[in-house]
């Protein structure tokens, strides 16, 4: 590329609006332990990092035990996943196996039901980006739930708030109809 060429695409990038985050400020670094790990009734354990209520986003890590499965499910919004330990796939999918390093992309719309192998010796780790809503359904295909961020930040947040854990470095963006 000419540098010309290079010039002008730097002018078209810098002439390009800036859409600030209502809440953000500088970048935000979380480290491994700064906030707790949920325990659920069924074993698996969620650790919410980022919840973004303009965007209808929230960036979870979940662990999975050996054997654990999700309710089917889709999402109103695509959902961007990262495994970082273990192998889990959709049964939909069962060749499609989702490995330590695996990134997956699921569009909006697409229906699927998490698995996790019973064979495996250690949990599975995933860091999940989800927008939009969670709706879980039964075998009739009849909604069972339904999860988006407003939800899952007042559920995570009163959960520590009745366990005593602090999740104050939860990063929070947007107008947030919780407040301690």
């Amino acid at each position: 590329m000419d540098q010309e060429k290079i010039e002008a695409l730097i002018k078209d990038f810098e002439n390009r609006p800036i859409i600030p985050t209502v809440g953000a400020s500088d970048t935000l670094l979380l480290e491994e332990n700064d906030l707790p790990w949920l325990m659920s009734p069924d074993g698996s354990q969620t650790q919410l990092l980022q919840v973004d209520l303009n965007q209808g986003l929230w960036v979870v890590k979940n662990r999975f035990m050996p054997g654990f499965a999700i309710d089917k499910h889709y999402h109103t919004g695509s959902v961007f996943a990262v495994t970082l330990k273990g192998e889990w796939y959709y049964k939909e999918y069962p060749d499609e196996v989702n490995k330590p390093g695996s990134y997956l992309f699921e569009p909006a719309g697409s229906v699927h039901t998490l698995m996790v192998p019973e064979g495996q010796k250690e949990p599975t780790e995933v860091w999940f980006a989800i927008y939009g809503a969670n709706i879980n359904m039964d075998a009739e295909g009849n909604i069972t739930a339904v999860l988006d961020a407003h939800s899952v930040l007042d559920g995570y947040t009163k959960y520590c708030d009745a366990m005593g854990e602090d999740c104050s470095k939860l990063i929070v963006n947007g107008e947030q109809p919780y407040k301690k």
